[in-house]
C-alpha cells in the first residue's frame, strides 16, 4: 500500500497536485523494484486496485489520472461512454470519477484481465458498468489473441502463447447519441472505425479519443484514420504522450523499419 504521508499546507488545488506527484513517484519506484507480471493489490488515489503487472498500472495511472489523457467535459449529465480496451478498469473508474452517473460499456477480450476488471469496478462502486467480454474488431466472430500479462495483448500479435477470443463490431452499440468513444485496442483502430463509417454511425459519436499504435513492420494507418475523421465532420488534435510513454517520437529522430511508436488522437464532431 502507498500512503500519501504528511504534506505542507498550500492552496487546495496545489496541495492535491503535489500529493498526486508524490504518489506517482512512489508508485514508479515501487513498480521498478517489483518483478514484471506479478499480480497484487494497491490502494491508489482513493481506489482499491487489483493489478496483473505493477509497471503497466503505473503507466495507466500516470497517463489517465495524472496526465488526464481521457479528460472530457460532457454536455450530458448522464453521458454515454464506450470504453474499448478497458484493461484493469482505470479509464472506466476515471470516467466514473468525472461523471458518477455515466453509462459506460467496457470491451475487454483478455480472460485474465476480465476477472480483474470486474472486481475493480465492483469494489470501487462502479458495478453498473457494462462489461462485454470481447475485442472490438471489423467483424463479429473469433480471432487469435496474444496476451502479454499486462495491458498490451493484441489480436494477431507476436508471441508463442495464443488464445482464441470473441470479436464484435462497434456499430451495433452506437444506436443513439454517444458522448465519448475511447479506443485503446492495440492496432484495430482503423478497421473498427471503417466498420462504423460503413454502417453510417460515426454521426452518433460526439467525442473520440483513440490511441494509435504504429507497430513495427505493420502498415501505417494514422493518415487513413485522420482522413476518415475529416470526411465525417470531425476536427482533431494529435498528441504523442510524454517522453516516458512515447519516447520513440521525440527528437533526435531515429526512424527504422522496426520502430514502434504511439500517439493519441482526440476528435470532436463539429
Amino acid at each position: 500500500m502507498i500512503n500519501d504521508g504528511p504534506i505542507t499546507q498550500v492552496s487546495p488545488d496545489r496541495s492535491a497536485e503535489r500529493r498526486q506527484r508524490l504518489r506517482l513517484r512512489r508508485l514508479k519506484r515501487r513498480a521498478e523494484q517489483t518483478p514484471r507480471f506479478q499480480p497484487g493489490r494497491i490502494r491508489l488515489d482513493g481506489l482499491n486496485i487489483e493489478y496483473t503487472d505493477l509497471l503497466s498500472l503505473y503507466t495507466e495511472y500516470k497517463d489517465i489520472f495524472v496526465r488526464r489523457i481521457y479528460h472530457v467535459q460532457p454536455v450530458n449529465p448522464r453521458p454515454r461512454i464506450i470504453d474499448g480496451g478497458a484493461c484493469l478498469g482505470m479509464s472506466a473508474l476515471y470516467f466514473k470519477r468525472l461523471c458518477p452517473d455515466a453509462r459506460i460499456t467496457c470491451f475487454e477480450p483478455d480472460e485474465a484481465l476480465l476477472a480483474v476488471l470486474g472486481r475493480n469496478l465492483a469494489v470501487n462502486r462502479a458495478g453498473d458498468v457494462e462489461i462485454v467480454p470481447a475485442a472490438l474488431a471489423a467483424q463479429d466472430g473469433t480471432a487469435t489473441f496474444v496476451p502479454d500479462g499486462g495491458d498490451g495483448g493484441r489480436i494477431d500479435g507476436p508471441g508463442d502463447s495464443t488464445v482464441s477470443i470473441q470479436t464484435v463490431r462497434l456499430s451495433p452499440y452506437l444506436t443513439g447519441e454517444v458522448d465519448l468513444v475511447k479506443l485503446n485496442i492495440e492496432g484495430q483502430e482503423l478497421p473498427v472505425l471503417r466498420e462504423v463509417e460503413a454502417a453510417g454511425r460515426l454521426r452518433h459519436i460526439r467525442e473520440l479519443i483513440l490511441e494509435y499504435h504504429g507497430w513495427a513492420g505493420a502498415p501505417q494507418g494514422l493518415g487513413a484514420i485522420l482522413e476518415l475523421l475529416d470526411r465525417n465532420g470531425f476536427r482533431y488534435l494529435v498528441h504523442d504522450f510524454d517522453a516516458e510513454t512515447g519516447r520513440a517520437s521525440k527528437p533526435p529522430f531515429r526512424l527504422t523499419p522496426r520502430k514502434t511508436w504511439f500517439c493519441l488522437v482526440y476528435a470532436l464532431r463539429m
